[in-house]
């Protein structure tokens, strides 16, 4: 039986040509082909300026070493998230603290994130869930009131718009990945989208080493025109030419491929909405996501058949996501099960369906039809 994977990446011979144009030219690693990127991508999320990154892992790690986290600080995040959104910010020596999510959308509960604000609390985390835009107005007004940042984690989410704004141009740093699944790839990649210019410095410095290159800047002088020094550490988060060739490619693309998505979506909607049981996702009135996932949900005590009965289909399911506390990496007694009962039912019952532009309606049928035997 043919398998219909999970997600895929698009390729046309467009993309193909522009990575072949960089690779013919004098450029591979950091270079004029990601200035064109990151500008090109400012465009189209309404930002003052965007940083290119190797991941999203990246991109979240850069993010919050900008935003100046570290030993001491709390960073309120959501659950129902890859464990990247927590990792990055306990690797700078930072302490999460978890909100529950809403039951419709998996998105961060701005009520439970005000009631966890203590005078540690340094920046704010929401997640796009599946493409859908966290309510990030609410979460405006907690940060400010509050004098915190509030930092998008809108790796599934580029393409989407929040009460008429494009993700990207909110939240005071968004972070995005370009990996193969997601709405646009580089291959692998990700950046950093913002308004504020200070931020912007720190970032660029951050995925660069550190390195301060500005004469004016230097805590040295009259060293000589080949100084450059490291103020702060840093890392090497450089996003190279020849795979920033490929997301401008692709960028051009965003807008065929969030109609395409929306097709699916709209296809799976009409072909499942009768099936006793099963609850599909949905979207809140002042949003248009693009849909990176089509997260479903299941009985929580059939899940497990209904998805060991998609994959002998040879349908590409997944499950989105493991409450990031449950992994051992985190201590069970500081994060108990239960800590976030919505999160944890959302992830007991959720089934992510293929989701991917270059799906055809006989696929999305076929995925539909499995499902559909699966929940009898």
């Amino acid at each position: 039986m043919s398998h219909i994977p999970y997600g895929r990446q698009s390729i046309t011979e467009a993309d193909i040509a522009a990575v072949a144009e960089v690779l013919r030219g004098d450029w591979l690693t950091t270079g004029p082909a990601v200035t064109e990127f990151e500008s090109k991508l400012s465009s189209v999320v309404s930002a003052r300026g965007c940083v290119a990154v190797t991941s999203g892992t990246a991109a979240l790690h850069t993010a919050y070493a900008a935003a100046g986290i570290g030993a001491g600080d709390e960073v309120i995040t959501p659950p129902l998230t890859f464990v990247a959104t927590q990792s990055t910010a306990v690797a700078l020596g930072a302490t999460i603290r978890f909100a529950d999510v809403l039951p419709d959308t998996g998105t961060i509960d701005p009520t439970h994130v005000d009631a966890l604000v203590s005078e540690r609390t340094k920046a704010i985390v929401a997640v796009d869930y599946a493409g859908h835009p966290a309510e990030l107005d609410e979460l405006r007004d907690v940060a400010d009131r509050h004098d915190l940042l509030l930092i998008e984690d809108a790796a599934h989410s580029i393409g989407s718009t929040y009460r008429g704004r494009p993700v990207g141009s909110v939240a005071d740093l968004t972070t995005f990945s370009f990996f193969p699944t997601k709405n646009i790839t580089t291959g692998e990649g990700g950046a950093i989208a913002s308004d504020d210019p200070h931020l912007l410095t720190r970032l660029r410095r951050f995925r660069n080493h550190g390195l301060v290159r500005e004469p004016e800047e230097f805590s040295m002088s009259d060293v000589g025109p080949w100084h450059q020094e490291v103020q702060e550490f840093g890392l090497n988060y450089r996003l190279p030419d020849v795979l920033a060739a490929l997301g401008s490619s692709q960028l051009d693309r965003l807008a065929d491929f969030k109609s395409r998505r929306a097709r699916v979506f709209s296809r799976y909607e009409t072909l499942l909405s009768d099936i006793e049981g099963l609850v599909l996702p949905t979207r809140h009135a002042d949003v248009d996501p693009i849909w990176h996932l089509y997260p479903v949900r299941v009985p929580a005590e059939r899940r497990r058949r209904v998805f060991e009965h998609m994959r002998g289909c040879g349908i590409g399911v997944q499950v989105n996501y493991i409450p990031a506390y449950w992994h051992p990496a985190f201590d069970r007694v500081d994060y108990p099960r239960g800590l976030c009962p919505i999160a944890e039912e959302f992830y007991a019952r959720e089934i992510s369906l293929p989701m991917h532009p270059d799906l055809t309606d006989g696929e999305v049928g076929l995925v539909a039809s499995c499902l559909r035997a699966a929940m009898a």
